[in-house]
């Protein structure tokens, strides 16, 4: 069975933020991932990661204004000094929450400009955290008209040309599927690349069981090759989040 996290910013919302660390450990997680974990001081984080004795997978950087603001800016022509300013922010949080990865959104931009700038600002963040593992991730284009990353085959080449050890993919099976209709060609293709998986039920981005994805034939070809990172649940639970695991005991 693979190793599971769950995404606190999606998972156990019937508690208050600080409250789902402690809640995912009694559900039987074995890590937890926060998408944006700057409204809260990174030392009582720390605490309830330390009291739930649970590790953090993930967090993303930049932290944007998840509401209704961008989705990142590395891709963003003029956004650097704001790329920039926010990497070494998640950087300071990451000292004193030690996730596993750090995954650096594009934002919303297209065109040869965008590619350059793309590049320039992710060899200048892996330059920046040579001991620390960063991600980029395809989204996309219904959820996410307009970013920059929507392709695996795109996600390859950038990681290829930028060329940077702790530098590696991001696969979310429920992006991989909107994108490809194919999980396990696309994983079969691209695994040599990934750090970190994510996963969501289609249609509607709930638990992971049924629906258009095979995940137990997913998670059979995990444990198969011996894939020893997290899988992390980032979805909508239907209900109460505990009432809907039964995709893990599965």
């Amino acid at each position: 069975m693979p190793r599971f996290a769950a995404n606190l910013t999606f998972l156990f919302k019937e508690f208050p933020f600080l409250e789902r660390f402690e809640a995912a450990a009694d559900a039987g997680f074995s890590a937890v991932e926060v998408l944006f974990p700057y409204d809260d001081a990174a030392t009582e984080i720390t605490r309830r990661l330390t009291r739930a004795g649970l590790p953090l997978a993930l967090i993303n950087t930049p932290p944007p204004n998840w509401a209704g603001g961008d989705r990142g800016f590395a891709a963003i022509p003029g956004g650097e000094e704001r790329f920039r300013r926010d990497f070494k922010r998640t950087l300071r949080y990451a000292s004193r929450l030690k996730p596993q990865h750090i995954h650096i959104m594009a934002g919303k931009a297209q065109g040869p400009v965008a590619r350059d700038t793309y590049l320039r600002n992710l060899s200048w963040a892996a330059a920046q955290a040579p001991g620390q593992s960063l991600t980029i991730e395809p989204l996309n284009a219904t959820d996410m008209p307009g970013y920059y990353l929507h392709d695996f085959e795109q996600a390859s080449v950038v990681l290829a040309e930028v060329g940077a050890a702790n530098l590696g993919l991001q696969f979310d099976a429920y992006h991989a599927h909107l994108i490809t209709r194919d999980v396990p060609g696309t994983w079969a293709t691209y695994r040599h690349l990934v750090r970190h998986i994510q996963v969501a039920g289609v249609p509607g981005r709930n638990e992971p069981a049924g629906g258009e994805i095979d995940y137990p034939g997913f998670f059979a070809t995990l444990d198969a090759e011996g894939y020893d990172g997290f899988v992390s649940g980032e979805y909508n639970p239907k209900g109460r989040t505990a009432e809907g695991l039964g995709w893990i005991r599965a």
